[in-house]
């Protein structure tokens, strides 16, 4: 049969998954050879993906949860703000209230013209990276802030690349409000490599099968990522479940913070995700947008699929997701949002998962370190150029119901890697004195919680850093019998002398010298040990 006249069936269409999601990791790849920064680098925090012509999620790369199930509503915001498209076009952004996540996280949306003479596009390809600052109150743009406004630089959707020329106007303004230019410029271009690759290779394959395949192979995709998900709401008995924790605090000193509330009910065919008994938004940066909650629902179910069914937004055909506006799952601005990404899709998880417990006991894991737990710094190397930097430290996992928790690793809704300690002395004035794992730190079980991570850094000029982390005061919990794992902790040691306990949540001028030490919380255990 000649590949012009492939229909979908089960082989064709584990054939086009794979291509199609071959072309999302190939422009991660490239997105990650191209980047200035350590933190995309090294760490690759960034996610790649294909949506259709009407703007739906096709396929991505095994890249970052919490990016990767919120790029839709950057997609649909796009859409909106260019009615008409033209090949080699790139739209920008990155406020949480106009289709993006926080504002460290630049989107950069590309329409992608397969057929020769066409109006519209046949595809977008997207790709999402963590830039190391865009400006704001502190180094790195992640420290707690009272309002956006604070945060840093908002972008609605623009054209940042108009016919293959870039604005250069545009690109002077954002580049004005940022503490590290050239890096930042670096990376936005290394964004725009890989949306070109992105384009080349799904012109080739629209080419190599024409264009009747693909487009039946694309819904074909999405379908059976539909009936995947139908599959998963069909194993879950009826019934109503609900769970809820609280943040540790408001970011500000005020304790506890505000509580998740999460409430799932199979209805026949669907499944009702109700989060509308969650507190009201919070002063602090852990307030969530809607595609944050979205995209912790979609990462959950996404656990109990089959590991060969497709990862798409089709399965919110079949899920309500139900939030209230103003509340810290559905933030509205000026809310300060810069953690809800991070800290709060964390935590949204385990409230997701300490439900799905009570339906499908056996299933589910204990809680996991249940924080990204961010760091960022900058500040003046010797030679009076500036730097900055964010990290993320891992964690324990929480214990499986047949295995223990994997030790130090990142899990849930991050998936990024840890800075070697040779490229991170490398490009910035620190010393690494310790990096090992936290021993005894995960949750006794019949399967034993996860250890988390100890860090030692010491800074060998001033800088301005900042925390933002959680489970300091909340421990994660354990499962059927199994103990919490152990709460995180922060401590500054003074070149000048003194000792003192930090919060899970700060920023602060260091002094050269200063040594900083961080323990990540470890996950919980599983059954009685």
């Amino acid at each position: 049969m000649p590949r012009s006249s492939l229909r979908p069936d089960a082989v064709s269409i584990e054939v086009f998954q794979h291509l199609f999601a071959g072309i999302a990791e190939e422009m991660g790849a490239k997105l990650r050879k191209c980047a200035f920064s350590p933190n995309i680098k090294e760490r690759r925090d960034f996610s790649c993906a294909i949506f259709d012509a009407r703007g739906r999620q096709l396929a991505q790369a095994a890249h970052i949860p919490v990016h990767l199930g919120s790029t839709p509503a950057s997609v649909h915001a796009a859409l909106e703000a260019v009615p008409r498209w033209q090949r080699g076009d790139a739209v920008l952004l990155n406020d949480p209230f106009f289709g993006g996540t926080h504002l460290p996280d630049l989107t950069l949306v590309s329409p992608v013209f397969c057929t020769r003479g066409a109006q519209k596009p046949d595809f977008f390809v997207v790709n999402r990276a963590h830039h190391a600052d865009i400006g704001g109150a502190e180094a790195g743009s992640m420290a707690p802030a009272q309002e956006i406004f604070a945060e840093g630089l908002r972008i609605p959707p623009i054209r940042w690349v108009r016919a293959g020329a870039i604005d250069e106007d545009t690109t002077a303004l954002i580049l004005l409000n940022c503490r590290t230019p050239q890096e930042r410029r670096a990376d936005l271009l290394a964004q725009w490599a890989a949306n070109r690759l992105g384009a080349e290779r799904l012109e080739e394959l629209w080419r190599e099968y024409g264009a009747p395949v693909v487009r039946a192979h694309a819904e074909a995709l999405r379908e059976h990522g539909r009936r995947s998900v139908a599959q998963v709401i069909a194993a879950l008995p009826e019934g109503l479940v609900r769970f809820e924790d609280a943040l540790d605090d408001d970011g500000f000193g005020q304790a506890p913070g505000p509580m998740l509330r999460v409430a799932i009910e199979r209805r026949g065919e669907r499944l009702r995700v109700d989060f509308s008994a969650s507190d009201p938004q919070m002063r602090g940066g852990l307030n969530a947008n809607r595609a944050i909650t979205l995209s912790a629902v979609l990462y959950v179910l996404r656990l109990l699929a089959p590991r060969d069914a497709p990862t798409n937004d089709a399965a919110l055909d079949l899920i309500d997701v139900i939030t209230v506006k103003g509340t810290i799952v559905d933030a509205l601005p000026p809310a300060a949002v810069a953690g809800g990404n991070v800290e709060t899709s964390q935590r949204l998880v385990d409230v997701l998962l300490g439900a799905l417990a009570q339906l499908v006991p056996g299933r589910i894991p204990a809680a996991s370190a249940g924080t990204m737990c961010n760091l960022s710094f900058g500040g003046r190397r010797a030679d009076g150029s500036t730097f900055t930097y964010y990290e993320t430290l891992p964690g324990g996992m929480g214990a499986r119901p047949a295995a223990p928790g994997l030790d130090a690793v990142q899990t849930h809704m991050t998936n990024t890697r840890n800075t070697p300690i040779e490229a991170l002395e490398l490009e910035l004035p620190v010393r690494v004195e310790r990096l090992a794992v936290r021993r005894e730190s995960g949750g006794a079980g019949a399967h034993r919680g996860g250890d988390g991570l100890v860090k030692h850094l010491r800074f060998l000029v001033p800088v301005r850093a900042g925390l933002m982390a959680e489970r300091f005061l909340r421990a994660p919990y354990g499962l059927a019998g199994g103990a919490p794992g152990q709460s995180g902790s922060a401590r500054l040691a003074r070149a000048a002398g003194g000792r003192e306990r930090l919060s899970s949540k700060w920023s602060r001028s260091l002094a050269a010298g200063d040594l900083l030490e961080i323990e990540t919380p470890g996950g919980g255990g599983l059954g009685a040990p």
